[in-house]
């Protein structure tokens, strides 16, 4: 399907996803001035009678709830085609899979995100509605004023209690399933507390606890092991709580939904070890050919307001690495959680997120120090120039088979406005369109965001070209997870240089 320009009144921006059954939009409400995300039920399913009902049985669940923590349904439509589409609370801070492809969450923002994606489920589960499919790739992340906040999407699985309480087919995604929904057996809200007892396992390791590939595999899981066992520093009682909730046996897991997240919150304050201070990521130089090397003290970049990182080369660790919980970082997140607010968001550019300057030759960006695995200052060659200039690249890994990372080159004025090439070109799936953005300093700058980048597919890049007159003049290419161009913007703007 191409890119639609209208779906019923609303103007599409570009596409956020798909799957087997439905692609979903953001678009623009013109009436409300307001984004929203646009479900369309997929065109080879336009047909079949139940799939259309199923569609449009989640719009009916998603009314049905009234949670914040919960993704509402704002109007419901149908295309010339007749196909049906909801439009949704456009979540524009992408999804916990896309986070956890980075790296594991702190103990406090994990436990923070469960008991939020916890209320949700007790919304539905008072309304007499279980979901499902609770797994990371189906909870969501919004702005809000007060930051930020995790909601439920995705009641494509939905049933009420009343359906459930017969014998069901079995459905579900086979990690995150409870053993007795894998079986098609008759259903209660336990089921749900399993798969948010392995959302929670998943932000806490990077992993779900039961690694399967079917239903019928999932249906004869074992006792999960413990968390920590993955070399994790946890309390105890989160350990306890998360292998409870996962029993195979429900009769043995919590009551409900809120004693588990409740256990979460009470087990925060377990830890009593001293709080240490995120390391600095050793700063690796690619070569030409594509190896990694330690920078030396003569050449590697300066870390603007931080201490000089290692310059070792960073050996690979046999298990992940433990971390390290304060109780003073620990209680300030737990009272936000147990009042209820979000909290998440103040947390969010801790430890390896946080921003911080790197500076080299000239040439200075702000970004998360986590992102910076390697390190690398070189030249480049624009298109249509046959000059050299200079340039830096930071990321995760090499430039561009990344998920994150920075490409800032200098040139001169003449060429720059041959530097902005195609995003796919980098391996991105979706280009957006070439956009000139209004300056008051004289300064030309042009732009496009493409999306479905990076070595897994999930992110965003940014491609801007800085034409400043002068042989300062500049290309910046930010690549940052999920589709934060929010993000990218603001460290496209943190680019200084004072070459030529």
């Amino acid at each position: 399907m191409g890119v639609p320009s209208r779906l019923g009144r609303y103007v599409v921006r570009r596409r956020l996803g798909s799957g087997g059954f439905a692609t979903v939009w953001l678009a623009h409400d013109e009436q409300l001035d307001a984004e929203v995300a646009i479900k369309v039920l997929a065109d080879n399913w336009a047909h079949d009678d139940s799939v259309r009902r199923r569609f449009l049985e989640e719009g009916r669940f998603l009314r049905r709830v009234e949670s914040e923590h919960v993704v509402q349904v704002h109007d419901v439509g149908e295309l010339e085609d007749g196909r049906p589409f909801l439009v949704l609370t456009y979540a524009d801070r992408g999804t916990l899979a896309d986070r956890l492809k980075q790296e594991p969450l702190p103990l406090a923002e994990a436990v923070n995100v469960v008991v939020q994606v916890g209320r949700g489920l007790e919304a539905l589960h008072r309304r007499g509605l279980l979901h499902r499919d609770v797994k990371p790739a189906n909870v969501l992340f919004r702005s809000t004023d007060e930051g930020e906040r995790a909601v439920l999407s995705d009641l494509g699985l939905g049933k009420s209690l009343d359906e459930v309480s017969r014998i069901t087919m079995p459905g579900g995604t086979p990690s995150y399933v409870a053993p007795e929904q894998a079986m098609g057996e008759r259903l209660d809200a336990r089921a749900d507390q399993y798969s948010l007892g392995a959302v929670a396992y998943a932000a806490l390791t990077g992993r779900s606890p039961h690694q399967v590939d079917g239903l019928g595999a999932a249906s004869r899981v074992e006792v999960a092991p413990p968390p920590s066992s993955l070399g994790f520093d946890l309390p105890d009682k989160i350990d306890a709580a998360i292998v409870r909730a996962l029993d195979p046996d429900r009769e043995k897991r919590w009551p409900d939904v809120q004693t588990f997240t409740k256990e979460l919150v009470g087990a925060l304050d377990e830890t009593t070890h001293d709080f240490a201070p995120p390391k600095f990521a050793p700063l690796v130089a690619t070569t030409d050919d594509g190896e990694k090397t330690a920078l030396s003290d003569a050449n590697k970049p300066t870390i603007v307001g931080a201490e000089p990182a290692s310059v070792e080369p960073e050996p690979e660790p046999a298990a992940p690495p433990k971390r390290r919980r304060g109780r003073w970082a620990i209680a300030a997140v737990l009272a936000l959680i147990v009042s209820g607010g979000g909290g998440y968001a103040a947390q969010r550019y801790q430890a390896a997120q946080e921003v911080t300057t790197f500076a080299y030759g000239g040439i200075s960006v702000e970004l998360p120090r986590g992102w910076a695995k390697s390190v690398a200052e070189s030249t480049w060659q624009p298109p249509g120039s046959a000059n050299s200039y200079q340039a830096l690249r930071i990321s995760r890994g090499g430039w561009p088979a990344t998920t994150a990372g920075v490409f800032v080159g200098t040139t001169d004025s003449r060429v720059a406005k041959l530097a902005l090439g195609k995003g796919t070109d980098l391996g991105c799936k979706h280009d957006g369109d070439v956009k000139a953005v209004p300056r008051t300093d004289g300064t030309k700058v042009t732009e496009r965001y493409s999306q479905d980048c990076g070595s897994d597919g999930s992110s965003t890049l940014l491609q801007r070209v800085v034409d400043t007159g002068t042989t300062n003049s500049q290309l910046i290419q930010v690549l940052v997870p999920g589709d934060d161009e929010g993000r990218a913007a603001d460290i496209a703007d943190s680019v200084k240089t004072n070459a030529g």
